[in-house]
């Protein structure tokens, strides 16, 4: 069984359950049916029932209008902000309060775009693809945590960026061709910014550091470094010194076997002109 999944679920869903029990109090209050709320605030019958038995994440307008409609003077509006943290997966959440305290954050991905890196409609294929397949509103949540993550570039002061991306990840199409071009601008956008260093790891090295997998560190404020690995099911975060300074190695390592970003840049682009 998948404890971390299931704590998440069952997290999320107490958070739900809870704000659709407000709106049925306030709405059973106004004397109001499910569909006569529904009519109020441009939203169906079916998706106000589904709002109040917890079985639907309520976007911010839904909030917003049922405060109004039923006069709840922001009872209903100030659960925004729980709804909020419930609509993203815990781990997402749990990563991401991690890299805010970050100051230095570097990552090697063998596999596809960075999350980071991703734009909506990648993320969005990605997560189409999952097997065993996610349901509709999953893939929105899941794809809603992944770009709110990106916030992380504007951040006053930004953390410094290393990203080595392998270049199968510039090449397989996921979502499309069209997709796939507007990713790899995505990248070249990015790049510029200078507090990113973005480097390419051409297929034909020899010599590879990182055949083990995915790489990602963390140096927090107070100077501690964490590893973050995933694989399949799991996601393992590493505390232990001597781990991480293993998983330092090996990044150094293949930052030095990898295209230097100015090269790498201009290997982008020679793959986006080719997509």
């Amino acid at each position: 069984m998948d404890v971390g999944r299931e704590n998440d679920d069952d997290e999320t869903a107490a958070v739900l359950r809870t704000v659709g029990r407000v709106i049925k109090s306030c709405r059973e209050r106004a004397g109001l049916r499910q569909a006569e709320l529904g009519a109020a605030i441009g939203y169906s019958e079916e998706q106000v029932s589904a709002v109040e038995r917890g079985r639907r994440v309520p976007k911010p307008e839904f909030l917003d209008a049922a405060d109004g409609a039923l006069t709840a003077d922001g009872l209903i509006s100030g659960l925004k902000k729980d709804v909020e943290a419930a609509r993203y997966p815990k781990k997402v959440r749990d990563l991401a309060k991690l890299e805010a305290e970050s100051v230095e954050l570097a990552w090697y991905g063998n596999h596809n775009m960075h999350g980071l890196l991703q734009t909506e409609e990648y993320a969005r294929a990605l997560y189409a693809m999952r097997r065993p397949a996610y349901s509709e509103d999953e893939v929105g949540r899941h794809v809603a945590a992944r770009i709110a993550r990106q916030q992380l570039f504007e951040r006053v002061p930004p953390p410094m960026f290393s990203f080595v991306q392998e270049e199968v990840t510039l090449r397989r199409p996921i979502g499309g061709r069209m997709v796939m071009r507007r990713q790899l601008e995505r990248l070249l956008e990015i790049g510029q910014l200078r507090h990113v260093e973005m480097q390419v790891m051409p297929t034909d090295r020899e010599d590879h550091a990182a055949m083990g997998g995915g790489i990602e560190l963390l140096k927090l404020t107070g100077g501690k470094t964490l590893g973050h690995v995933e694989v399949h099911l799991n996601n393992y975060l590493l505390s232990d010194p001597q781990h991480v300074q293993i998983l330092e190695l090996r990044y150094g390592i293949i930052r030095a076997q990898a295209l230097t970003p100015r090269e790498s840049l201009a290997f982008i682009e020679k793959v986006r002109d080719e997509t």
